[in-house]
């Protein structure tokens, strides 16, 4: 790692914690790609966010989605860790290169790091250049998942489980915030005995589950609720995709307009939300070989095109500015951030 990368890494930690403590009132966005698959298709999405992000820094905090291990309900591509060719061929020395490498073009860009720590071992070849982590629905329940992320410097979110639950989350919380000792791999390679001292900064990720959406108001303060009762801060993530948005990334930007509906009401819990965002809405499927896929579209989640993400993020910016003792004209952001399904992605 250079030393600019060391440094962005190190501030970005540290403005991030800020906001989940309330000492920075921007608000937090982690926004990109589903997953990475073709980090050509990657580092351009990075340098238009990165231009974006410049602009937006005095009320939004933009951080870069790069999810690079795709948890799997049955089958399917496993990210670019374990499978970066896309045929199965399990090149997983060349994929932690891949993400590192991909890591750190975002960096070099500007950004912010986010993503998703699945595989256990996976953050000891990856971890220093993350700004945000996040532990999914599926693993938030898990107690390696809880001490690994106890030992991680980053601050996190644990998202709420696949049934939308938010228990097994702050359950997490308090988990991730003790010193463990658990088995793990050693800086130089070997199976260790790691002592971890505990993370202060985890939060709740609320993505919605399978009973429907949980980022209406009554929801989030239901969340509030169990974290003040639990004796934790109440500081919310709100993603605006998977079962908040019923899978349908055209919904997203509805998502949004409730969510800043609630902070320019009043609501301080909720500091951040996390966006599916690609150069090209929708998905597509995996053929096998990388070389049929169309540039810049998903193949994991369906994301929102590049035009829209821009739009609602201006907005989501507009409407923070009582915040900041400016004056926004909110009823016409509302107005603009929603995306009609009948109309059609860009296409590649």
């Amino acid at each position: 790692m250079s030393l600019h990368q060391i440094g962005l890494v190190e501030n970005s930690r540290r403005q991030i914690a800020d906001i989940l403590a309330g000492r920075d009132p921007r608000l937090l966005a982690v926004v990109g790609p589903c997953s990475i698959h073709d980090v050509n298709a990657g580092i351009e999405y990075g340098q238009r966010l990165a231009a974006l992000a410049r602009e937006l820094d005095d009320r939004v905090v933009v951080v870069m989605r790069a999810y690079f291990e795709k948890p799997r309900t049955n089958v399917g591509w496993p990210g670019l860790i374990l499978d970066p060719d896309l045929d199965g061929s399990g090149d997983v020395a060349r994929g932690l290169w891949l993400a590192r490498r991909f890591l750190g073009a975002m960096l070099d860009l500007g950004l912010p790091t986010a993503t998703e720590f699945l595989d256990p071992v996976s953050p000891q070849y990856i971890a220093e250049l993350v700004c945000w982590a996040a532990i999914g629905a599926r693993t938030s329940e898990s107690q390696m998942h809880r001490q690994v992320a106890s030992g991680l410097s980053m601050p996190l979110g644990f998202k709420n489980g696949t049934d939308g639950s938010v228990d097994g989350a702050i359950n997490a919380i308090k988990t991730a915030a003790m010193a463990h000792t658990y088995l793990g791999i050693s800086g130089d390679g070997c199976v260790a005995a790691l002592r971890s001292l505990g993370n202060p900064n985890c939060h709740v990720v609320l993505r919605g589950g399978t009973n429907g959406p949980n980022y209406a108001a009554g929801h989030v303060e239901s969340a509030e609720s169990k974290l003040v009762g639990a004796g934790l801060p109440a500081k919310i993530v709100v993603d605006c995709s998977h079962d908040n948005s019923r899978h349908r990334p055209k919904r997203q930007p509805e998502v949004l307009a409730s969510v800043m509906h609630q902070i320019v009401e009043g609501s301080r819990s909720i500091v951040g939300v996390m966006i599916e965002s690609n150069l090209f809405g929708g998905n597509q499927t995996m053929s096998g070989r990388a070389g049929k896929l169309r540039y810049g579209v998903s193949i994991t989640d369906g994301c929102l095109d590049w035009p829209n993400t821009e739009m609602i993020l201006r907005n989501a910016h507009a409407a923070l500015a009582p915040r900041f003792g400016l004056q926004s004209d909110w009823s016409s952001v509302r107005r603009t951030e929603r995306v009609e399904e009948g109309v059609p992605a860009a296409s590649a």
